[in-house]
Protein backbone atom coordinates (compact mmCIF):
# COMPACT_ATOMS: atom_id res chain seq x y z
CA UNK A 1 0.00 0.00 0.00
CA UNK A 2 2.76 2.16 -0.05
CA UNK A 3 1.96 3.38 -3.03
CA UNK A 4 -1.03 4.92 -2.17
CA UNK A 5 1.21 7.27 0.44
CA UNK A 6 1.72 11.21 -1.10
CA UNK A 7 5.28 12.61 -1.44
CA UNK A 8 6.11 16.32 -0.16
CA UNK A 9 6.11 17.38 -3.79
CA UNK A 10 2.04 16.14 -4.09
CA UNK A 11 1.27 17.04 -0.65
CA UNK A 12 1.95 20.51 -1.80
CA UNK A 13 0.39 20.25 -5.00
CA UNK A 14 -3.12 19.31 -3.16
CA UNK A 15 -2.54 22.12 -0.49
CA UNK A 16 -1.68 24.68 -3.28
CA UNK A 17 -5.23 23.49 -4.90
CA UNK A 18 -7.32 23.81 -1.99
CA UNK A 19 -5.38 27.17 -0.58
CA UNK A 20 -6.19 28.47 -4.82
CA UNK A 21 -10.09 27.55 -4.93
CA UNK A 22 -10.20 28.75 -1.78
CA UNK A 23 -9.39 31.97 -2.68
CA UNK A 24 -10.92 32.32 -6.00
CA UNK A 25 -14.15 31.10 -4.51
CA UNK A 26 -14.47 33.82 -1.57
CA UNK A 27 -12.82 36.49 -3.40
CA UNK A 28 -15.39 35.92 -6.13
CA UNK A 29 -18.30 35.67 -4.07
CA UNK A 30 -19.08 39.48 -2.99
CA UNK A 31 -18.73 39.83 -6.84
CA UNK A 32 -20.95 37.38 -7.72
CA UNK A 33 -24.02 38.42 -5.27
CA UNK A 34 -23.91 41.54 -6.71
CA UNK A 35 -23.77 40.91 -10.09
CA UNK A 36 -26.48 37.87 -9.93
CA UNK A 37 -28.77 40.54 -8.32
CA UNK A 38 -28.04 43.11 -11.33
CA UNK A 39 -28.81 40.20 -13.76
CA UNK A 40 -32.25 38.76 -11.79
CA UNK A 41 -33.64 42.83 -10.59
CA UNK A 42 -31.96 44.99 -13.19
CA UNK A 43 -33.29 46.43 -15.54
CA UNK A 44 -31.00 48.25 -17.59
CA UNK A 45 -29.34 48.76 -20.57
CA UNK A 46 -26.82 46.50 -21.65
CA UNK A 47 -27.82 43.47 -19.15
CA UNK A 48 -27.81 41.26 -22.04
CA UNK A 49 -24.19 42.55 -22.78
CA UNK A 50 -23.21 41.81 -19.08
CA UNK A 51 -25.12 38.59 -19.30
CA UNK A 52 -22.98 37.40 -22.18
CA UNK A 53 -19.41 38.90 -20.65
CA UNK A 54 -20.21 36.84 -17.24
CA UNK A 55 -20.70 33.77 -19.23
CA UNK A 56 -18.19 33.99 -21.70
CA UNK A 57 -15.29 32.23 -20.12
CA UNK A 58 -18.03 29.07 -20.50
CA UNK A 59 -18.32 29.19 -23.93
CA UNK A 60 -14.58 30.03 -25.12
CA UNK A 61 -11.20 27.27 -25.27
CA UNK A 62 -10.07 27.83 -21.29
CA UNK A 63 -6.83 28.13 -23.43
CA UNK A 64 -7.95 31.42 -24.70
CA UNK A 65 -8.81 32.25 -21.79
CA UNK A 66 -5.95 32.15 -20.07
CA UNK A 67 -3.75 34.18 -23.49
CA UNK A 68 -6.41 36.54 -22.90
CA UNK A 69 -5.23 36.86 -19.51
CA UNK A 70 -1.49 36.94 -19.87
CA UNK A 71 -2.39 39.79 -22.33
CA UNK A 72 -4.11 41.76 -19.62
CA UNK A 73 -2.84 40.65 -16.09
CA UNK A 74 0.73 39.85 -17.42
CA UNK A 75 4.05 41.56 -16.25
CA UNK A 76 3.59 43.72 -19.79
CA UNK A 77 0.05 43.46 -20.06
CA UNK A 78 -2.13 46.31 -20.04
CA UNK A 79 -2.89 46.00 -16.31
CA UNK A 80 -0.69 43.85 -15.44
CA UNK A 81 2.20 46.60 -15.69
CA UNK A 82 0.59 48.87 -13.64
CA UNK A 83 -0.17 46.68 -10.91
CA UNK A 84 3.44 45.07 -10.85
CA UNK A 85 4.97 49.50 -10.91
CA UNK A 86 2.57 50.75 -8.69
CA UNK A 87 1.48 48.00 -5.98
CA UNK A 88 4.03 45.34 -6.40
CA UNK A 89 1.58 42.84 -7.18
CA UNK A 90 2.47 40.09 -9.86
CA UNK A 91 -0.18 37.90 -11.19
CA UNK A 92 1.59 36.21 -13.86
CA UNK A 93 3.66 32.89 -13.19
CA UNK A 94 2.11 33.26 -9.25
CA UNK A 95 -0.40 31.35 -7.04
CA UNK A 96 -2.53 34.53 -6.90
CA UNK A 97 -2.32 34.60 -10.86
CA UNK A 98 -3.69 30.79 -11.10
CA UNK A 99 -6.41 32.06 -8.02
CA UNK A 100 -7.50 34.96 -10.52
CA UNK A 101 -7.53 32.25 -13.53
CA UNK A 102 -9.84 30.08 -11.23
CA UNK A 103 -11.92 32.50 -10.17
CA UNK A 104 -12.53 33.84 -13.55
CA UNK A 105 -13.65 30.29 -14.87
CA UNK A 106 -15.83 29.70 -12.33
CA UNK A 107 -17.60 32.82 -11.61
CA UNK A 108 -20.29 31.68 -14.67
CA UNK A 109 -21.27 28.88 -12.46
CA UNK A 110 -21.32 31.06 -9.53
CA UNK A 111 -23.34 33.91 -10.53
CA UNK A 112 -25.64 31.33 -12.46
CA UNK A 113 -26.85 29.24 -9.40
CA UNK A 114 -27.22 32.60 -7.63
CA UNK A 115 -29.20 34.48 -9.55
CA UNK A 116 -31.64 31.68 -10.77
CA UNK A 117 -32.11 31.44 -6.31
CA UNK A 118 -33.05 34.98 -6.46
CA UNK A 119 -35.33 34.61 -9.83
CA UNK A 120 -36.93 32.24 -7.48
CA UNK A 121 -37.81 34.51 -4.80
CA UNK A 122 -41.33 35.86 -4.65
CA UNK A 123 -40.94 39.69 -5.66
CA UNK A 124 -44.08 40.49 -3.46
CA UNK A 125 -41.75 39.84 -0.53
CA UNK A 126 -39.45 42.39 -0.89
CA UNK A 127 -41.89 44.51 -2.11
CA UNK A 128 -43.78 44.28 0.84
CA UNK A 129 -40.63 45.09 3.18
CA UNK A 130 -40.37 47.95 0.85
CA UNK A 131 -43.71 49.53 1.48
CA UNK A 132 -43.00 48.85 5.01
CA UNK A 133 -40.16 51.80 4.84
CA UNK A 134 -36.93 49.67 4.29
CA UNK A 135 -34.23 50.89 1.67
CA UNK A 136 -33.61 48.75 -1.07
CA UNK A 137 -30.29 47.92 0.64
CA UNK A 138 -32.16 46.72 3.82
CA UNK A 139 -34.71 44.76 1.96
CA UNK A 140 -31.85 43.15 -0.03
CA UNK A 141 -29.78 42.26 3.58
CA UNK A 142 -32.89 40.90 5.16
CA UNK A 143 -35.19 39.44 2.98
CA UNK A 144 -33.23 38.56 -0.29
CA UNK A 145 -29.71 37.57 0.92
CA UNK A 146 -31.35 34.79 3.26
CA UNK A 147 -33.62 33.76 1.01
CA UNK A 148 -30.94 33.54 -1.40
CA UNK A 149 -28.32 31.47 1.05
CA UNK A 150 -29.19 28.12 -1.17
CA UNK A 151 -28.33 29.55 -4.43
CA UNK A 152 -25.17 31.03 -2.53
CA UNK A 153 -24.08 27.66 -1.22
CA UNK A 154 -24.55 26.12 -4.42
CA UNK A 155 -23.06 28.50 -6.53
CA UNK A 156 -20.22 28.34 -4.00
CA UNK A 157 -19.14 25.09 -4.37
CA UNK A 158 -19.55 24.49 -7.88
CA UNK A 159 -16.99 27.50 -8.43
CA UNK A 160 -14.79 25.52 -5.88
CA UNK A 161 -15.60 22.05 -7.83
CA UNK A 162 -14.43 24.45 -11.04
CA UNK A 163 -11.62 25.75 -9.41
CA UNK A 164 -10.48 22.32 -8.31
CA UNK A 165 -10.51 20.85 -11.75
CA UNK A 166 -9.14 24.23 -14.07
CA UNK A 167 -6.40 23.43 -16.35
CA UNK A 168 -6.26 24.95 -19.61
CA UNK A 169 -6.91 28.71 -17.96
CA UNK A 170 -4.18 28.33 -15.39
CA UNK A 171 -1.60 26.48 -17.31
CA UNK A 172 -1.72 28.92 -20.17
CA UNK A 173 -1.69 32.15 -17.65
CA UNK A 174 0.79 30.87 -14.73
CA UNK A 175 2.22 27.70 -16.41
CA UNK A 176 3.39 24.39 -14.44
CA UNK A 177 6.10 26.11 -12.03
CA UNK A 178 6.03 23.17 -8.58
CA UNK A 179 5.40 24.91 -5.51
CA UNK A 180 4.06 27.91 -7.11
CA UNK A 181 1.38 27.11 -9.31
CA UNK A 182 1.20 23.41 -9.89
CA UNK A 183 -2.15 22.49 -9.21
CA UNK A 184 -3.59 19.12 -8.50
CA UNK A 185 -4.69 19.07 -12.28
CA UNK A 186 -1.47 20.41 -13.77
CA UNK A 187 0.40 17.88 -11.17
CA UNK A 188 -1.81 14.69 -13.15
CA UNK A 189 -0.61 15.97 -16.19
CA UNK A 190 2.92 16.17 -15.46
CA UNK A 191 2.73 12.85 -14.43
CA UNK A 192 0.83 11.33 -17.93
CA UNK A 193 3.73 12.95 -19.03
CA UNK A 194 6.78 11.15 -17.59
CA UNK A 195 7.46 7.31 -17.42
CA UNK A 196 5.87 5.53 -14.66
CA UNK A 197 3.68 8.69 -13.56
CA UNK A 198 1.05 6.38 -13.73
CA UNK A 199 0.83 5.79 -10.22
CA UNK A 200 1.15 9.48 -8.88
CA UNK A 201 -1.52 10.70 -11.45
CA UNK A 202 -3.24 7.85 -9.92
CA UNK A 203 -2.87 9.12 -5.80
CA UNK A 204 -3.88 12.46 -6.88
CA UNK A 205 -6.66 11.01 -8.62
CA UNK A 206 -7.76 9.69 -5.70
CA UNK A 207 -7.54 12.70 -3.84
CA UNK A 208 -9.23 14.85 -6.21
CA UNK A 209 -12.32 12.31 -6.04
CA UNK A 210 -12.08 12.26 -2.22
CA UNK A 211 -11.93 16.22 -2.40
CA UNK A 212 -15.31 16.68 -4.62
CA UNK A 213 -16.89 13.96 -3.08
CA UNK A 214 -16.22 15.88 0.39
CA UNK A 215 -17.73 19.57 -1.27
CA UNK A 216 -20.81 17.80 -2.53
CA UNK A 217 -21.19 16.17 1.06
CA UNK A 218 -21.34 19.20 2.78
CA UNK A 219 -23.19 21.45 0.21
CA UNK A 220 -25.83 18.73 0.87
CA UNK A 221 -25.71 18.93 4.13
CA UNK A 222 -25.88 22.67 4.37
CA UNK A 223 -28.52 22.86 2.09
CA UNK A 224 -30.75 20.10 4.18
CA UNK A 225 -29.89 22.47 7.83
CA UNK A 226 -31.53 25.33 5.48
CA UNK A 227 -34.34 23.97 4.56
CA UNK A 228 -34.85 23.08 8.49
CA UNK A 229 -34.71 26.34 9.06
CA UNK A 230 -37.16 27.47 6.37
CA UNK A 231 -39.54 24.63 6.90
CA UNK A 232 -39.52 23.86 10.39
CA UNK A 233 -41.95 21.29 11.74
Amino acid sequence: MDWLVLSDNEWTAVRLSLWVSSIATLVSLPFGILIAHLLARGRFWGRSVLNGLVHLPLILPPVVTGFLLLIVFGRRGVLGEFLDEYLGLVLSFRWTGAALACGIMGFPLMVRSMRLSIEAIDIKLEEAAGTLGANPFWVFVTVTLPLMLPGIIAGMILSFAKAMGEFGATITFVSNIPGETQTLSAAIYTFTQVPGGDAGAMRLTLVAIGISFAALMASEFLAHLLGRKAHPQ
